[in-house]
């Protein structure tokens, strides 16, 4: 077998080499295409020549003992870990470079720097962790986590953020601990929703990151955060605490150190390792010089988790061990397969909607899907929402946030407002544009749709509105988008029963009795000087024109006024 001891002395060197052309130590290619190992019993055998056929089972046995080194260190088996990284690189060395495709050669960098980053972890874990387990999280204290601890504990703004948090925290950090101790993580990490969300369900940044553990899009669907019209799954406390401990634990396998897997968890892996390999390759004997170069929000994250943890080491130091928290989240589980909002299902059994939503916080629009879904509802209430279940209504599916226009010769962005039930400024928001009389035509705008679903025009007329039936409508689903009831939708159009046809033209009643008329803006005209010519409050005319105080208008334009 191959000394390990003598690879390590001239390690350093070919790490400074191969820095330089390695592409990721995340490479698909290698790290999750293939099946994970936990012992020799899984690894077959494998031919000892290095023929062009036999180049991938031999790239896959090292990387299956890079795996099972990987889970040797975890339970502090040091000196089993550093032997399966031998028997890794044996395998390496077998690959002939000559006549092998360049995904196969890219494969063989990417384990030979893995392997050789490992044992620097390895040897580097030794001094940084005092126990030799890899999975603690060091207590260190340093002037930066000191600055943090100050920050939290001195009243003001930051020390209401923590106690907040901390209040909340009892909902699910129970749960989240469970859920650790399975995964075989440390339990410490159970106070960093606290500073991604202060444990927040519905918590969203700037960067559109969303949820207790704060993930994005993209890297929530990577570990198995399903998004559609009706759920976002990072919004739901336990199944982003699942996805957040994979997360984690893959960073810790890139990583092998805490702070630097707390670091990629906040600004991403790529950054980090970009970092690293600009670094002296032994940045793992300090943290703290690769701290230096880390974006500034990361390089904050890091001391502030821990100081965090200095905090709830000792919560009677800093007046914290009096503060009542949330008791953990209680709920049982119903099967139900048909789209009803969480309002009627209130409205109907005496529960609060905002207790069912709490429960169910990824429902988008407090709607459950068409499918069969596992509702979360109060202990022992389940029996009661099954009993009603049959009486509640089938709800259309919710409209898009968005619809798309494109401009049009003679268009303003108040009449493409006024079309689409939607606002100048939102609209100039949604678009980013600067100056509400710039639209070029031919663009392509994107439009924010109100809640509602008929045109201000439609109301301030006193016309009525028209819908067209769809599959699925109901009169009483009408009503209910519309805001008006069964009897009127029947007696304006004469119907005597309450049986809708697909195709069917129904009118609407208008949601008001008022009648309004049309005015053309006059040249030194203002909403104010219009609105006191016709005896109508400013915030009426603005109302019912769908117009901003800081909306312009402009000569020709038509308004409606009383």
């Amino acid at each position: 077998m191959i000394n390990l001891r003598f690879i390590f002395t001239s390690i350093v060197t070919f790490i400074v080499i191969f820095c330089g052309c390695a592409q990721s130590l995340h490479n698909p290619t290698v790290s999750q295409t293939r099946p994970a190992y936990n012992n020799k019993k899984n690894i077959s055998p494998l031919p000892e020549d290095g023929n062009t056929d036999n180049v991938q089972p031999l790239l896959d046995a090292a990387l299956n003992f890079c795996q099972l080194s990987q889970a040797k260190w975890q339970r502090g088996e040091i000196q089993s870990a550093v032997d399966a990284l031998d028997k890794a690189y044996s395998y390496i060395l077998k690959v002939n470079d000559e006549n092998i495709s360049p995904g196969l050669k890219q494969q063989k960098k990417d384990l030979r720097f893995t392997i050789s980053k490992r044992i620097l972890e390895i040897y580097a874990s030794r001094n940084i962790v005092a126990s030799g387990n890899h999975n603690a999280i060091p207590m260190i204290m340093n002037s930066q986590i000191q600055q943090q601890i100050e920050s939290f504990t001195t009243p003001g703004r930051e020390r209401n953020f923590l106690v907040a948090s901390y209040k909340r925290s009892g909902k699910y950090r129970q749960q989240i601990i469970k859920e650790l101790k399975k995964a075989g993580l440390p339990e410490k990490l159970s106070w960093l929703p606290l500073i991604e969300s202060g444990f927040r369900a519905n918590a969203l940044s700037k960067a559109r990151a969303l949820g207790l553990w704060q993930f994005i899009p993209s890297t929530g669907y990577k570990f198995g955060l399903k998004r559609n019209i009706y759920i976002d799954e990072r919004l739901d406390p336990m199944k982003s605490t699942k996805a957040a401990i994979a997360y984690l634990k893959e960073l810790h396998g890139i990583f092998g150190d805490w702070a630097t897997v707390l670091a990629a968890y906040n600004c991403g892996e790529g950054r980090v390792l970009r970092l690293i390999r600009a670094q002296n390759i032994n940045y793992l004997d300090n943290f703290w010089d690769l701290h230096e170069r880390l974006p500034r929000e990361t390089a904050k994250y890091v001391p502030r988790f821990i100081s965090v943890l200095h905090i709830f080491s000792n919560p009677e130091k800093y007046g914290l061990d009096k503060i009542e928290i949330d008791t953990p989240v209680q709920f049982e589980t119903i099967s139900i397969a048909k789209q009803v909002y969480l309002k009627d299902i209130a409205m109907n059994t005496g529960l609060s909607e905002d207790t069912l939503s709490e429960l169910n916080p990824e429902l988008r629009y407090r709607l459950l899907p068409k499918d069969e879904y596992q509702l979360r509802v109060p202990p022992g209430k389940g029996e009661i929402i099954l009993a009603k279940l049959a009486d509640l209504p089938v709800s259309d599916t919710p409209r898009a946030a968005y619809v798309y226009h494109r401009v049009k010769l003679g268009d303003t962005l108040s009449n493409i407002a006024r079309r689409y039930n939607s606002n100048v400024l939102k609209i100039m928001r949604t678009n980013k544009l600067h100056k509400s009389d710039y639209i070029v035509v031919g663009k392509k705008l994107k439009i924010p749709r109100s809640s509602e679903s008929q045109t201000p025009a439609a109301v301030a007329t006193g016309v009525s509105p028209t819908h067209k039936v769809r599959k699925g409508d109901s009169l009483w689903g009408l009503a209910k988008k519309y805001h008006t009831t069964n009897k009127k939708i029947q007696a304006i159009n004469n119907l005597k029963t309450t049986k809708l046809m697909p195709g069917q033209i129904i009118k609407i009643p208008s949601r008001t009795g008022r009648q309004f008329k049309t005015y053309k803006v006059k040249t030194g005209d203002s909403p104010y000087l219009i609105a006191m010519a016709y005896e109508m409050s400013l915030e009426r005319f603005l109302s019912i024109n769908n117009l901003m105080p800081s909306t312009k208008i402009y000569p020709n334009q038509k308004l409606y006024v009383e």
